[in-house]
C-alpha cells in the first residue's frame, strides 16, 4: 500500500484514563476484531494487566478503515506500556509513530504521567490529537481540562476531540482526526533498509521475534539482516503484519509495521531501540535513541523452601527469554540459603516479575529489601559498583559513596502541598519548581535519591493526598551522599539479608526500628539472644530476647543452700556453652515482616 494511506500512531495517557478502552472502540469500529471475539481490554492478554488496570506488555496492531469517500486506510496503533518503569519501552514505541493520541480524563485532567509522556512525543517530534475521555460521567469538568489542555499544548479549544471510549460516542470523529492531522511516513524504499525494533517476544518454537517498524527501505524473505548494536547477522525466513494474529505477508516496506522471523535464538540479540539493517547493503547510521536496558533496582529472590531452589533457577530462564530488561546471577545469604540477585528497571518491575513467577511456576518466593545499585570509591582509587548491602567495604577504605538521584514531578491538588513538601523533606528531596496547572492543581518538581522512593514512597504519597496525588519520575545522575552500611547482628553474627545501605541521619531510627522488631519476632531459645544494629564495629542500637530457664531447683525439697547454688551454677555453665555453639534461627516471619511483607502477625511495616 502507498506510505500516503499509512498512518503510525500510539496513544498516550495516565493510568486508568481510558487508553485501552479506546483501542477497544478502534478496534471494533474498524472491524479489526469480530463482535463474538471482543472483550474489555482485549489487547492486554496477561491476567495481572487486567487485574491492576495497566498495560505492561506493549502490543502493535494493525486496522484498517475505510473513509465515508470511500478510501481506505491502513492504521498502525503502536500501543506503550503504561508505567514509568517502562518509559524506555515507551520512547522507543512512540519513536516508531509520526503521531499520537493525548487521552486525558473528563473528571481527573492532567495527570504527572500524561505530562511525562507527552514530553517524551514532543522530542519525538510526533503530531498530537488532544482528546477529553469519560464526558458521559456526571462529575466532569470538561471547561477546566479544556483550559489544562490549551495551555499544555497551545491548540485552539476546536482541536480537542470529546469522547467516551466506554458508551463509544466520538469514536467516528477520532478516527477522522488519525487520517486528516497525523501526517503519512515518509516513502523512502530505495535507500538501504534502516527499521526499529520497538518491542520483541519469544516464541518456543521460532526463537525471538522482534517488531519492526520500516523506517527506510524494505525486508522480505531469504534476505541477510545484521542488528546494529552487536553486529550479529541473521536470515530472514518470514515476515508479516501484526493483526490479533500474525498475518504473513510477501514485504514489509518503508512506512509500515510488522515482524520478522529470522531463526534468533536469544531474545537478548533484538534489544528494544536498536536498528535492523541489510547485511549486504548496510545503512550509515543507526537509528538514534538506543541505549541498553539498565537495571534500578536489585533484591534478591529466594524459594521459601530450600529445595525449590532447582525450581526457581528454571523459571528465571524461562521468563528471561520473554523479558531481556531482567538480570540475575546466583548469591548466597547465610540466612536464607542459596538464592539469586535479580536487577529490574523499577519497583513495579520487580513486583511484576514476582508474581508472574508465583503465579505461572507454582512458586512461593521470598524477596529481599529492594536496593539501588551505589558507586563506591575506595581510597585506593578503584571505582565498584555495589548492588548487593552485603558487599560494601569496609568503611575505612571507603573514600566517597555515590547514589543515583532521580528527577520526580508530582500533580496534586494545592491543598495537599504542604503534605507533598513535608514528605519530600523527609526523603532528603531537593524542591526545583512549581506551577499551578490550574487554581486547584499544582506540578511540583523535585530532585530525589533514588534509594528514597523504592520502598513505600508512592503509597505514603496517595496516603497523605487522599489518593489524588500523581508521581512520575527520570532518572538523573549519580550524586555523593553520606551513606553508611547497617549491619544486623544475632549473638554477635551479621545476618547478611537483613544489611541495608542508609543516610547516616536515618540510620539510628532505622537501627532501633529493625531491633525492636526483632525482638517480638524471634522466639525465645534457652540462651540470652542479643539484637544489636551497628555501622561498622559501633553499636547503635540493642534489644536483648531473655532466654527460657528450666527450674532445676525444684527437686530440692530441703537441705543445705549450697545445694541449689550448685545446680543453678551447673545450668549457668550450660548455657554459657550453648551460648558459644546455638544458632539463633530467625524465622520467616521475622524475614517477612522487616521485608515490608505481611507476615505472621498480619502487619504491614512502615518505613517510618
Amino acid at each position: 500500500m502507498a506510505t500516503s494511506h499509512i498512518r503510525n500512531f500510539s496513544i498516550i495517557a495516565h493510568i486508568d484514563h481510558g487508553k485501552s478502552t479506546l483501542a477497544d472502540r478502534l478496534l471494533e469500529r474498524t472491524g479489526t476484531v469480530s463482535p463474538k471475539d471482543m472483550r474489555a481490554q482485549v489487547l492486554d492478554d496477561m491476567d495481572l494487566e487486567r487485574e491492576r488496570g495497566i498495560t505492561i506488555k506493549a502490543h502493535a496492531i494493525r486496522m484498517e478503515y475505510s473513509t465515508p469517500a470511500g478510501d481506505l486506510y491502513v492504521l498502525n496503533l503502536i500501543d506503550t506500556p503504561g508505567h514509568v518503569d517502562f518509559s524506555y519501552e515507551v520512547s522507543r514505541s512512540l519513536a516508531a509513530c509520526e503521531g499520537a493520541l493525548l487521552v486525558v480524563d473528563a473528571v481527573q485532567g492532567v495527570e504527572a504521567q500524561t505530562i511525562s509522556n507527552l514530553m517524551l512525543a514532543v522530542e519525538n517530534n510526533l503530531t498530537i490529537v488532544p482528546i477529553i475521555n469519560k464526558i458521559d460521567l456526571p462529575n466532569v469538568q470538561i471547561d477546566m481540562v479544556m483550559k489544562q489542555i490549551v495551555d499544555l499544548l497551545g491548540v485552539e479549544e476546536g482541536d480537542i476531540l470529546r469522547v467516551s471510549a466506554k458508551a463509544g460516542i466520538g469514536i467516528d470523529a477520532v478516527l477522522c482526526a488519525i487520517i486528516d492531522r497525523i501526517p503519512p511516513p515518509p516513502d523512502i524504499t530505495d535507500a538501504p533498509l534502516r527499521s526499529l525494533i520497538f518491542d520483541s517476544i519469544y516464541d518456543q518454537y521460532r526463537g525471538a521475534v522482534p517488531y519492526i517498524r520500516v523506517v527506510e527501505g524494505q525486508v522480505r524473505p531469504g534476505m541477510k539482516i545484521q542488528m546494529c548494536s552487536n553486529g550479529k547477522r541473521f536470515e530472514v525466513a518470514e515476515v508479516g503484519v501484526l493483526r490479533l494474529n500474525k498475518a504473513v505477508v510477501s514485504e514489509l516496506n518503508a512506512g509500515e509495521v510488522g515482524y520478522v522471523i529470522a531463526n534468533i535464538r536469544n531474545v537478548g540479540d533484538t534489544n528494544v531501540g536498536d536498528t535492523i539493517t541489510d547485511a549486504d547493503r548496510p545503512c550509515a547510521i543507526p537509528l538514534p535513541g538506543y541505549r541498553e536496558a539498565k537495571p534500578m533496582v536489585f533484591s534478591g529472590f529466594y524459594p521459601s523452601a530450600t529445595e525449590d531452589y532447582e525450581a526457581l533457577k528454571e523459571a528465571l530462564e524461562k521468563y528471561r527469554l520473554n523479558d531481556a530488561a531482567l538480570v540475575y546471577e546466583p548469591e548466597t545469604s547465610v540466612a536464607l540459603g542459596f538464592g539469586f540477585r535479580c536487577g529490574f528497571l523499577g519497583l513495579l518491575h520487580m513486583e511484576i516479575v514476582q508474581e508472574r513467577l508465583e503465579r505461572e511456576y507454582g512458586l512461593s518466593i521470598l524477596a529481599t529489601l529492594p536496593s539501588v545499585e551505589y558507586r563506591v570509591t575506595k581510597t585506593d582509587g578503584t571505582l565498584i559498583e555495589v548492588d548487593n548491602p552485603a558487599l560494601m567495604p569496609d568503611p575505612g577504605s571507603i573514600l566517597m559513596v555515590e547514589e543515583p538521584f532521580i528527577r520526580a514531578q508530582i500533580v496534586v491538588p494545592a491543598e495537599y502541598i504542604g503534605n507533598i513538601m513535608r514528605l519530600t523533606k523527609e526523603r532528603r528531596g531537593i524542591y526545583k519548581s512549581m506551577e499551578y496547572l490550574d487554581p486547584t492543581r499544582v506540578d511540583l518538581h523535585y530532585e530525589l535519591p533514588l534509594s528514597e522512593i523504592v520502598f513505600d514512597f508512592y503509597d505514603r504519597l496517595k496516603s497523605i493526598s487522599r489518593g489524588y496525588a500523581s508521581f512520575d519520575y527520570e532518572y538523573l545522575d549519580y550524586r555523593e551522599s553520606d551513606l553508611v552500611k547497617l549491619d544486623l547482628l544475632l549473638n554477635g553474627g551479621p545476618v547478611d539479608a537483613l544489611s541495608m545501605i542508609l543516610h547516616r541521619e536515618q540510620a539510628y531510627e532505622w537501627g532501633r526500628e529493625l531491633c525492636n522488631r526483632l525482638r517480638r519476632l524471634i522466639p525465645r531459645q534457652l540462651f540470652e539472644v542479643i539484637i544489636q544494629a551497628a555501622i561498622g564495629s559501633r553499636v547503635i542500637a540493642r534489644e536483648t530476647i531473655s532466654p527460657l530457664r528450666k527450674n532445676v531447683t525444684a527437686k530440692c525439697y530441703g537441705g543445705d543452700i549450697t545445694r541449689k547454688r550448685k545446680l543453678l551454677e551447673r545450668q549457668k555453665e550450660g548455657k554459657r556453652r550453648m551460648k558459644q555453639v546455638g544458632n539463633v534461627e530467625v524465622p520467616q516471619e521475622a524475614f517477612l515482616a522487616v521485608l515490608g511483607i505481611r507476615g505472621g502477625e498480619g502487619e504491614l511495616v512502615e518505613r517510618r
